[in-house]
């Protein structure tokens, strides 16, 4: 495991190379390379039975950790967008038939679940893509019997969301004819050219004032940390990154930002103040006059795509302490990065920052 070392400084990038015995960060910086691998499974045809197909509804079966993460993140970006019912489901159900499409995916090859659900896809004549290693009880089930999109490149279970959304994302667009005809590259590899270009600004190397993940990573130290976004979408990619905190050995909560905004009151007092106590900033706060403060102050970060960055800003106000997490690298919005690569890049930034979180020893 990755001891913890709260000494270490996060410009250190030798001393986290050092301390990085599980390869944290280089697991993270695979993201790109798990969404190309994805990009070129589907190049050689293997969703080619999709094309053109008008499947009465399109059922995701997701294992837990990432593959659950994706999932729910899918449905939201794309539920709206797709021809026929998106649905997130435990298991596949009885009434799936040959008018079905079944998307079964988990890092777990062993899973009962999974592998039933794969079973019972093909059973029932449904068009059945396994986005699961390809060994136990998962090869006997869907051997020559589905569409495989197994991982090509092995990372560690914690970062594979990014690959099972590719997945996901990929099952949409083959349906939907989506750049099938396009020139250039494909979606998928525009979308891990971005994820590249985030770990390159994310690497060890880079100080903190030029690096985005260093850089939360810092503003989230020696804070109780909440993460939340507006919306189903945001809010879906806020429940994932208080999750890759968690395994960083930092908690966090992931909610709605509107709950956050009506808990404001209480969530902002300090231990020992009364909800009468004026909203606590703790910027404001001078230890040598007012005292340490009893736990770590509360940090709010809101994830945001860019066009909904003007009302998060507005919403924000709200908050004492609260940060805007969008995918641009400064101020100014770029209007040419679609909604689902602003996702990527704000997933691969929260799993780095997570990353350094655990390295330099995460909370005080």
């Amino acid at each position: 495991m990755t001891a913890p070392t709260p000494l270490l400084d996060l410009d250190d990038s030798d001393g986290l190379s050092a301390a990085d015995f599980e390869g944290l960060l280089r697991s993270v910086a695979m993201g790109g390379a798990q969404i190309r691998s994805t990009a070129s499974a589907i190049a050689e045809g293997t969703l080619d039975r999709l094309a053109g197909l008008r499947p009465r509804s399109i059922v995701l079966v997701a294992g837990s950790g990432g593959a659950r993460h994706a999932a729910r993140i899918a449905t939201a970006l794309l539920g709206n967008s797709v021809s026929c019912p998106l649905l997130l489901l435990d298991r596949t159900p009885s009434w799936v038939g040959p008018l079905d499409v079944v998307v079964v995916a988990g890092d777990d090859a062993g899973d009962p679940r999974l592998v039933e659900s794969v079973d019972g896809g093909v059973r029932r004549g449904a068009e059945v893509v396994v986005a699961v290693p390809e060994e136990g009880p998962m090869r006997a089930a869907a051997a020559g019997r589905t569409m495989s999109l197994a991982p090509r490149v092995f990372t560690a279970p914690r970062h594979t969301m990014i690959r099972f959304l590719a997945v996901f994302a990929a099952v949409v667009a083959a349906i939907d004819n989506r750049d099938r005809h396009a020139e250039g590259p494909s979606f998928l590899d525009r979308i891990a050219d971005a994820v590249d270009a985030e770990a390159i600004s994310d690497g060890p190397t880079n100080e903190v004032f030029h690096n985005p993940a260093k850089s939360l990573a810092t503003r989230m130290r020696d804070h109780r940390v909440v993460l939340c976004g507006s919306g189903a979408l945001a809010t879906a990619l806020a429940e994932y990154a208080s999750a890759s905190l968690l395994a960083s050995g930092h908690s966090a909560a992931g909610a709605e930002l509107s709950d956050v905004i009506a808990a404001a009151r209480s969530l902002f007092v300090p231990a020992g103040g009364t909800r009468d106590s004026v909203f606590h900033d703790p910027f404001f706060h001078d230890p040598e006059f007012d005292g340490a403060l009893p736990v770590d102050p509360v940090r709010v970060f809101v994830f945001a795509m860019e066009a909904g960055r003007g009302e998060a800003i507005r919403r924000i106000d709200a908050l004492a302490d609260a940060d805007l997490l969008v995918a641009a690298h400064d101020d100014t919005a770029d209007t040419g990065v679609s909604e689902m690569e602003q996702l990527f890049i704000l997933a691969s930034r929260l799993d780095m920052a997570s990353a350094y979180m655990q390295l330099t020893g995460g909370a005080r």
